[in-house]
């Protein structure tokens, strides 16, 4: 999600009190109070997922001196490794599939993705997500098979041929987009072959896959600088340079023009020091409505299904539909997640009881019956965070969580079942092999179920 993990909890957008907000609107026509706090509202839950996408671009593929910085725009990135408590850019983290990824730039020309002919005992999937934070498609083990192949990614305006070898074409909803591919990783020896496959990994733009001179390339661009405190004090700031990249669809011409309103939208200019005190308060009273609504939406999501909370939150613009509240839910819950039918991540904050996780003080576990794993046709996994941060935690044996490929190596009951140790300090005896390590205080558990079954 956003880049620095105190914006993404609720103590952090809190500060919002410092937020002002011009706007540009003149006295004749701007909306009146009730009015424009409710623009404003709607604005900070239509404009959250846009900012905190673009946070993640800008640590990742803008800003040099991020400690997140991977690589430039249409640079294919491999990350031979899982992340660990390190990694800070995006919030509950995936840490079980090593990561490549690309910011691609579709602005000048389409970029094409090339892959390997893949084990089928091998899950691999190339996500592919864009600045409005929509899954507009997939390659991989569910979605294309096995077989070697190569793939194009094209902007919303392209209308240009498909060309010979381009097995699929996939459009983005705007000029910038992300792909997410993620090798699965049986265990820690198995590093070296998911090298191997990373390194057949082809990310280009056409041109280079047709061995043709480029384009004239697209305008620069003056990105603005990302950081959590600009967030809390330019939000619709950065939403409107954001905003200049995605072009404008038929769910959200209505949002968009309400934005407009109030000075909020691609040509306009603003400086919040000039805002009245009035324009402040109704803009300050609308976000922190909004980010309420967000908050209650992540927290009521989906079905309580033995203290998990379950449902579906991703998917393509058509899956939205112009529901903002839920979009924004996805983001905040962890962006960049998968459609269903690529990944379920069922959600645990309480405990049989009702009781909030809390393993400062308490210890837990979580027992599958015999017979009753995940249902999946790739893997599953349970990954322990931080309940605050929804960050991996730091701990002595550097396990973020337990997944499949990990059964030889865990102890089963007499009966068959599962059961995992969820604390922060190691168990006793046979226990220590299926302890979760958690957390000094409140905990927060994800599990991941990769092509799961219905």
């Amino acid at each position: 999600m956003i880049t620095k993990r105190e914006f993404l909890r609720s103590t952090a957008l809190a500060s919002l009190s410092l937020y002002v907000s011009p706007l540009a609107a003149t006295a004749d026509d701007k909306p009146g109070f009730f009015k424009a706090k409710d623009i404003a509202e709607s604005g900070f839950v239509y404009g959250l997922p846009l900012i905190m996408a673009y946070g993640a671009l800008y640590e990742f593929a803008i800003d040099k001196t991020s400690d997140q910085y991977k690589g430039p725009l249409n640079k294919l990135i491999n990350e031979s490794r899982v992340f660990t408590y390190k990694d800070t850019a995006v919030v509950t983290p995936n840490s079980d599939t090593p990561y490549s990824f690309v910011w691609m730039d579709l602005r000048a020309e389409p970029y094409v993705f090339s892959f390997p002919a893949f084990d089928p005992k091998r899950y691999y999937s190339l996500q592919l997500t864009d600045l409005n934070t929509y899954n507009f498609g997939y390659v991989g083990s569910r979605a294309t098979g096995h077989e070697a192949g190569s793939y194009m990614i094209v902007s919303p305006s392209w209308n240009g041929p498909t060309p010979p070898g381009i097995k699929k074409v996939f459009r983005s909803t705007t000029d910038i987009a992300l792909g997410l591919i993620r090798t699965q990783l049986f265990n820690a020896a198995d590093i070296d072959n998911v090298k191997a496959l990373q390194a057949q990994y082809i990310g280009e733009t056409l041109s280079s896959f047709l061995k043709q001179p480029p384009p004239p390339p697209a305008p620069a661009l003056d990105f603005p600088k990302f950081e959590k405190d600009l967030v809390k004090t330019e939000f619709f700031e950065y939403l409107d340079f954001v905003l200049k990249l995605i072009p404008v669809s038929k769910f959200d011409k209505d949002i968009r023009d309400q934005l407009a309103k109030i000075g909020i939208g691609p040509g306009t200019a603003y400086n919040f020091k000039d805002s009245t005190l009035v324009d402040k308060a109704e803009v300050l009273i609308g976000m922190k409505q909004g980010k309420t609504k967000v908050d209650d939406s992540v927290k009521n999501f989906g079905k309580n299904v033995n203290g998990w909370r379950v449902g579906s939150a991703f998917g393509d613009e058509a899956f939205f539909s112009g529901n903002w509240l839920l979009r924004a839910t996805a983001a905040q819950a962890g962006i960049f997640g998968n459609d269903a039918v690529e990944a379920m991540y069922p959600m645990a904050k309480i405990d049989v009881t009702g009781k909030p996780l809390d393993t400062s003080n308490t210890n837990y576990t979580l027992t599958f019956p015999a017979g009753q794993l995940p249902p999946v046709n790739a893997f599953w996994s349970v990954t322990m965070y931080d309940g605050k941060t929804q960050l991996l935690i730091k701990n002595p044996i550097d396990r973020y969580l337990i997944n499949s490929p990990m059964m030889p190596e865990l102890k089963l009951g007499p009966d068959g079942s599962l059961t995992l140790y969820i604390q922060k300090d190691k168990p006793d005896g046979d226990k220590a092999a299926n302890w979760l390590p958690a957390p000094d205080g409140p905990a927060y558990i994800v599990m991941r179920l990769y092509w799961p079954k219905k």
